[in-house]
């Protein structure tokens, strides 16, 4: 049976693995840096790719209802459309206290400030034409739209405004949209009225709500169904998401079998967390998760490189100081515990600058892209495993050298 060092004898190592690290100033400092610049590397890479999973369910997480009918045939939410007489079934179930449509679709969006341009209605309109030609170059939103009877958003500042959406051509538009679908908050802010064109039909922006942009989705639009079909030339009787509200009490387990029993195999019946993990799952296979992850692994590697060269360098300079505690009795185990103790030492003293400038990455990446994002409990966990570890791999590398650290040489 092996026997664990007392805690006098880790306090030791871990004392020495310190005097070690600390002779050195500029080195350690060095070495911090190095450690903090891969742990905001990967801060970087695992945080969007936290957003990429994540923030692909800002509108599932805003959706009312209790289950959830989607095209078994679509990966994604509202991206296939299913005819309407489901959601009669549907609602004919035991349980299932109301049924509602939710129209989904990306339209293409024009900055109204290139199309004020156009319209000579800015100064200096004649050099916006000569740049860009004459043409306008649109951005895609996502639109939402639904019954405003039957609201399907869980957003008080939806609700709130669904009188406004009764006009023709009405929309609400996200606050929280990316820049280059342009200064639509501040012409709001000015004017109460900003109007632009949606799939190249004029529309107003009568309101504003906040639900987000992602890396898939710059921003979002909602309108009324009546509205929808009428620009679109859509049918109202094919639906891209059906909510369901179950009865106080309901079974939601039991409806949701009577439900899969009861409708056609090319629906799937959903709960929410069920809904937002098949977003989550079909939107892996998008290359830009493998792109950040990649990103990622290269930030751990630098790391292993900068720690490696670090306790390498140490071991090399203190090779006779080794030599020596090697001739009082210490064997090769305590050494080692030495070394690992410096990388652990490392991780702990690098990973705390490097979590608080991610912060700031994170703010800053917030303000350029107005994506959301933040840091969150289990990307930091992610983290400071990956720089433990990084560290720890790097002093086993390291300890090798201990190996040449003989007495003899010194006597």
């Amino acid at each position: 049976m092996v026997a664990l060092p007392s805690p006098a004898t880790l306090l030791r190592g871990l004392s020495l693995a310190w005097s070690q690290l600390s002779h050195q100033k500029v080195r350690l400092a060095v070495a911090l840096l190095g450690v903090g610049f891969a742990n905001i590397l990967m801060f970087t890479q695992l945080g969007l790719l936290s957003v990429l999973f994540d923030g692909v369910t800002l509108v599932h997480e805003q959706l009312s209802g209790d289950l959830y009918l989607v095209s078994a045939y679509s990966r994604l939410l509202g991206r296939r459309s299913f005819p309407n007489i489901y959601l009669y079934q549907a609602d004919a179930v035991a349980g299932v206290a109301q049924a509602s449509p939710l129209y989904m679709g990306d339209q293409d969006w024009v900055d109204p400030e290139d199309l004020m341009a156009e319209e000579d209605a800015l100064p200096g309109a004649a050099e916006r034409k000569q740049k860009k030609s004459g043409d306008l170059f649109p951005n895609r939103v996502r639109v939402l739209a639904f019954n405003l009877e039957r609201p399907v958003l869980n957003n008080t500042e939806v609700n709130q405004q669904l009188d406004k959406l009764s006009a023709p051509d009405s929309i609400l538009f996200d606050r929280m949209a990316q820049p280059g679908l342009g200064p639509v908050v501040e012409l709001y802010g000015r004017d109460r009225q900003v109007q632009s064109l949606l799939a190249n039909r004029r529309v107003y922006v009568v309101g504003l709500f906040n639900l987000g942009s992602t890396l898939f989705d710059k921003g979002n639009a909602i309108m009324s169904d009546y509205n929808y079909s009428r620009r679109s030339g859509r049918s109202l009787d094919q639906v891209g998401v059906g909510i369901l509200s179950l009865e106080p009490g309901a079974d939601i387990l039991a409806v949701q079998q009577q439900l899969v029993a009861t409708l056609p195999d090319s629906l799937k019946v959903l709960t929410k967390a069920e809904l937002m993990q098949a977003e989550k799952d079909g939107r892996s296979r998008d290359p830009s998760g493998k792109v950040l992850a990649f990103g990622a692994v290269m930030g751990f590697i630098v790391g292993v490189i900068v720690v490696y060269q670090v306790l390498y360098t140490d071991v090399t300079d203190h090779l006779p100081e080794y030599a020596t505690l090697k001739a009082m009795g210490y064997s090769n185990g305590r050494l080692i515990e030495v070394v690992l103790f410096e990388a652990i030492l490392l991780a702990l003293l690098g990973f705390v600058p490097g979590c608080g400038a991610s912060v700031g990455v994170y703010k800053l990446l917030t303000w350029l892209t107005k994506i959301p994002v933040s840091m969150q409990f289990g990307v930091a966990s992610q983290v400071f495993l990956l720089t433990v570890a990084m560290c720890m791999f790097s002093g086993i590398i390291a300890m090798r050298k201990l190996s040449k650290a003989d007495p003899a040489d010194i006597f």
